[in-house]
């Protein structure tokens, strides 16, 4: 069982991210690698956040997702350039609840909601005419605040097992903050070179 994050690491997530009813949400670079130990790397938007981990969405029919079920370790980070800041986050991955799933995909903007109903590899197939044409006429059918969650709509959290906090400094070294789970199941800090 992985513990939650320590009050220290939770402080600082507050202070870095946005807050999860923020309808802005951020893009991380999500990590995994495939069964035959290939990297791969994408962006996703950062759905929400707690003590317990991490969760963004997806299409069950994605790469990422035949990567997850093959191997569960994944990572994540994301920068905020003009703060001279990043996270890193490493963990183990797991399915969020449909509660969960239903609860993300509702504050979904429009677009994205007609994305995950849409956006299917047939469709992705047609021309751009033929997709743009189908994509009015789904939108037509489909008024504001009719559509459900999809089938192909999955959620997972990524329960930490490490984040490391980067700060840059235009006047010193940089330095990271290290929170490590250790195999006891306690949270380890340590500071770093950046």
């Amino acid at each position: 069982m992985i513990s939650a994050l320590p009050d220290e690491a939770l402080d600082l997530l507050t202070e870095w991210l946005p807050d999860n009813a923020d309808p802005a949400r951020p893009l991380i670079v999500v990590a995994t690698v495939d069964a035959d130990g290939r990297p791969d790397a994408r962006s996703v938007l950062l759905s929400e956040y707690s003590a317990e981990g991490f969760f963004f969405h997806t299409d069950s029919r994605s790469r990422k997702v035949a990567d997850l079920e093959s191997n569960p370790h994944a990572a994540f980070a994301i920068a905020w350039p003009a703060e001279l800041r990043q996270l890193s986050v490493q963990g183990v991955v797991e399915r969020a609840s449909v509660a969960e799933e239903r609860f993300a995909y509702a504050r979904r903007s429009r677009y994205l909601q007609l994305l995950a109903w849409i956006n299917s590899p047939e469709f992705a197939l047609l021309p751009s005419a033929e997709r743009e044409r189908a994509w009015a006429e789904f939108d037509a059918e489909h008024p504001e605040g009719t559509l459900i969650t999809p089938p192909t709509w999955l959620g997972f959290m990524m329960r930490p097992t490490r984040l490391t906090f980067w700060e840059g400094s235009r006047s010193t070294a940089s330095r990271r903050t290290e929170h490590r789970l250790t195999d006891e199941g306690n949270w380890a800090k340590e500071i770093l070179p950046g």
